[in-house]
């Protein structure tokens, strides 16, 4: 009977994005590069996990591939391209002090203190934006994705306040027009909702890396944490790495190898 009923769910599921992609077709909004849309069989090869992770080889990132991850993330979400201080950002480079203010190295190697970080969403295992959130629009899944349901978001900000990462963007407009590259298949969002990095959750579900994973070209290990045959379990294995903001106490799921 479980079977049966996740089946259902699965074929209504693609049924409505059919039906979403024919009404854009119908209007003519539906780019000629779109991709296929998925289909049963690509949702039975989604990816599981019991906490997802990341670990960035910080000096592998150079800022032209932080711009190609970036660039590749927010193609895939609809990001809109914003000049000035009301830009939206779900991947983006800052500087060692920007990235880590509490971690004051002394003696500090120059490759390091200058180079350029990837910054986004950490995922944390304790998110404060989801304690502060009164609608529950912010809300954890079990594998450990932060994610938003922007429908509920009535843009009070506090989970803007509450995260200590600013990895939280307000729609001071509506976003659409200043979408370069539209995909049919991720929803815009509207003035007065807040956006940030999902770690790809609609592309895990169909068996499919993260974009900036993937654009990375193997500077971005991602896999579960709690599996030791990982690839994010292997690369921190063999190497140093820290994360943003120890004391915040919110324990980020994505970690920085120097």
């Amino acid at each position: 009977m479980k079977n049966t009923r996740r089946e259902f769910l699965k074929l209504a599921a693609v049924s409505a994005l059919g039906v979403g992609a024919g009404r854009l077709g119908f209007l003519g909004d539906a780019p000629a590069h779109a991709g296929a849309l998925p289909t049963v069989a690509n949702f039975e090869e989604g990816l599981k996990a019991k906490h997802w992770g990341m670990a960035i080889f910080s000096a592998k990132m150079t800022p032209e591939l932080i711009e190609k991850c970036r660039t590749a993330c927010h193609s895939e979400h609809n990001v809109p391209d914003i000049p000035g201080n009301k830009n939206i950002k779900w991947f983006w480079g800052a500087s060692y002090e920007e990235s880590f203010p509490t971690e004051h190295g002394h003696y500090l190697s120059e490759d390091v203190e200058h180079r350029q970080f990837p910054l986004l969403c950490n995922q944390c295992e304790t998110p404060m934006c989801v304690k502060v959130c009164p609608t529950q629009a912010t809300f954890q899944r079990p594998d450990g994705i932060v994610m938003m349901d922007f429908h509920r978001c009535i843009g009070c900000r506090y989970c803007m306040a509450g995260c200590p990462f600013g990895a939280r963007s307000f729609n001071f407009q509506d976003p659409r027009p200043f979408i370069k590259h539209f995909n049919p298949q991720f929803p815009t969002r509207m003035r007065g909702v807040v956006e940030k990095c999902n770690f790809c959750a609609e592309r895990l579900a169909v068996g499919k890396l993260p974009s900036c994973v993937e654009a990375a070209g193997g500077a971005i290990a991602f896999g579960d944490l709690a599996d030791e045959n990982s690839d994010v379990r292997k690369a921190l294995r063999e190497h140093f790495a820290i994360r943003r903001k120890p004391d915040a106490g919110t324990s980020p799921s994505v970690y920085y190898i120097l």
